[in-house]
């Protein structure tokens, strides 16, 4: 897959357009409507003009929020799930951006996050699967939120920006009819997009960690992605977690882009 996609403003890692991807039915998918992205914490004013410019309006933090704000007893680390400490001055966004925060975890059920953990499935798209059985009412929520934001492009991020990013990329490219190989891409292209941010952060590249939970189940990420796609009608799923077809409809219109004949 091309990295033509990736996007450079200044202090963004992981951040990637959803647009220029294959669909079913011969189109693709509009650049510039949905953006996925790694933690904001470098963004500089100039990065953050770059993005105005191309026409983000919206960013949607899917992280807990003592990922967010310094927290006596953050959840996230007692879950074994944390990745990078909260920025000792919290979020920061311009005032020409519009911010809301949609966590996805659901945190608070730590006994779910250390199953999920001590089964090696955290940091891949292994958890996928368990995740969507349980959690949701958790992706019902955020695909509402895209679903109502004001015109413009919407930017969602996490820490990495790489699974719970990458779930929400899931569910906004099925629903837009991605072929499941290009959602799988696309998923891949973070192991080594994320390596500036580790760096940036001062802390070791996860991947061949991640490699070898993979590999200890025969598979790898891009296996992982289509085999929680295999049979997965995201439309109905969304649908019985609570999205209406109204807002599905919303979702699936800023993103599908039909090729001329």
């Amino acid at each position: 897959m091309s990295t033509s996609r990736a996007v450079t403003w200044e202090g963004f890692f992981n951040t990637r357009d959803l647009g220029g991807l294959p669909t079913g039915s011969g189109g693709t998918t509009g650049r510039g409507a949905f953006y996925r992205a790694a933690d904001l914490r470098f963004v500089t004013g100039a990065g953050w003009a770059q993005a105005r410019e191309a026409g983000v309006r919206t960013v949607i933090d899917l992280r807990n929020a003592d990922e967010i704000r310094p927290a006596g007893a953050p959840l996230t680390a007692q879950a074994g799930s944390a990745q990078f400490a909260a920025a000792p001055d919290g979020p920061t966004s311009p005032a020409a951006v519009d911010r809301l925060e949609v966590p996805l975890d659901d945190i608070d059920d730590v006994a779910f996050w250390q199953h999920v953990n001590r089964e090696r499935l955290n940091g891949t798209p292994l958890y996928y699967p368990v995740f969507l059985r349980r959690k949701a009412g958790r992706c019902a929520a955020v695909v509402k939120a895209i679903a109502h934001t004001g015109p413009g492009g919407v930017l969602f991020h996490c820490g990495a920006g790489r699974d719970r990013t990458g779930l929400i990329t899931l569910l906004l490219l099925a629903l837009a009819g991605v072929e499941p190989r290009a959602i799988a891409a696309d998923y891949a292209l973070s192991a080594e997009a994320l390596k500036p941010l580790y760096a940036a952060m001062g802390t070791a590249d996860q991947q061949p960690v991640i490699q070898a939970a993979l590999a200890a189940r025969g598979t790898t990420a891009e296996e992982a992605v289509m085999a929680t796609l295999d049979g997965f009608d995201v439309e109905q799923y969304l649908l019985d977690a609570g999205v209406t077809g109204e807002e599905l409809h919303s979702v699936r219109g800023r993103l599908v882009r039909i090729s001329p004949r």
